[in-house]
């Protein structure tokens, strides 16, 4: 049996501990001193935003809720209303015309949008060449960076009932003069129509992103087991597709609700008020009319509305959207 020699194990000396201790306390500093300096980078990142939101949103809606409280006609000094803007727009034929007005435009738009977009996605992402899938992807999402104001006038000679050639193709295969812009239904139908065309591109790119990341494995097997397009798209394509979804509908509210441009040059709120919105209301309160106090009122009750619906959307959301 071999004898192992026991060596006594020297202490550590003063010296060394502080050497080590000196040197834990300087990489505890400079780790402190890059985490610093890691949020302080994070911070002035996101600055431009954080300033960005509070100066044009949040500011914003605070002020126009506190400007809906008072009367004021920048002429003279604001007076104080309490709730009186509000009592007085809430017993407003106009505006409750225009509330009402918005809501079917909203229904009308963002049904035909999402439906456009969606068969005109799945179209797309078929069989098809890549170049031209890239062709089509271009000219659908071209609308949306045009300004909404100058397709509104090509689209209201487009749609005039004397010599508009919406009319003219009509009337190629027998169906008579159609009044657009002058009749109530008509003129609701060329400002949906001109708003579905400008605003399909959005959803429609989101609808063909939403399309790639679904595995090609499962309709393959949904094939195999002699499933039919349609029914492949029904049970397989639309759940899966349920988040995107969720997220055009939400943005194509959002954005529908507050509608101007088109009815504004298309009809110009009319004929009577069938075409006017409330955005419509509020501008012409605020800037013709100089009630800076009720158009305020107007744009806080429309902030309400916008945020029980998107809020109605994400509790729904709970049951009929599905995550992989």
């Amino acid at each position: 049996m071999t004898n192992t020699e026991i060596r006594p194990v020297r202490p550590e000396s003063v010296r060394t501990r502080k050497t080590r201790q000196s040197r834990q306390a300087s990489e505890r500093a400079a780790t402190t001193a890059r985490g610093r300096g890691t949020r302080l980078l994070a911070a002035l990142f996101l600055a431009p935003t954080v300033v960005g939101i509070v100066v044009f949103t949040v500011l914003p809606i605070v002020g126009s809720v506190v400007l809906s409280l008072f009367h004021w006609d920048v002429i003279e000094d604001p007076r104080w209303a309490g709730v009186a803007n509000y009592r007085k727009i809430l017993t407003d034929s106009t505006v409750l015309v225009s509330f009402r007005n918005t809501l079917v435009f909203m229904v009308l738009a963002v049904a035909l949008q999402l439906l456009f977009a969606l068969v005109l996605a799945i179209t797309v992402n078929g069989r098809m060449p890549k170049w031209l899938r890239s062709v089509f992807r271009s000219a659908f999402f071209f609308p949306l960076v045009l300004s909404a104001a100058s397709i509104s006038v090509v689209m209201k000679y487009l749609f005039n009932q004397d010599f508009g050639p919406v009319n003219w193709l009509l009337g190629t295969v027998g169906i008579p003069s159609v009044p657009w812009l002058t009749s109530e239904n008509g003129a609701m139908a060329a400002v949906v129509l001109a708003y579905v065309w400008q605003q399909f591109g959005f959803s429609f790119l989101l609808f063909v992103g939403g399309l790639n990341n679904i595995p090609k494995e499962v309709h393959e097997a949904a094939s195999l087991d002699g499933a039919s397009g349609l029914r492949k798209h029904l049970a397989i394509t639309l759940p899966l597709l349920s988040p995107t979804l969720l997220v055009a509908s939400v943005v194509g509210i959002i954005n529908a609700l507050q509608v101007f441009e088109q009815p504004y040059v298309l009809t110009a709120g009319g004929p009577g008020d069938s075409t006017r919105t409330v955005v419509m209301v509020i501008y012409e309160t605020a800037f013709e009319q100089l009630r800076f106090g009720e158009a305020s009122a107007v744009g806080v009750l429309l902030f309400v509305l916008i945020m029980a619906v998107t809020a109605l959307q994400f509790r729904l959301s709970r049951r009929y959207v599905h995550y992989q």
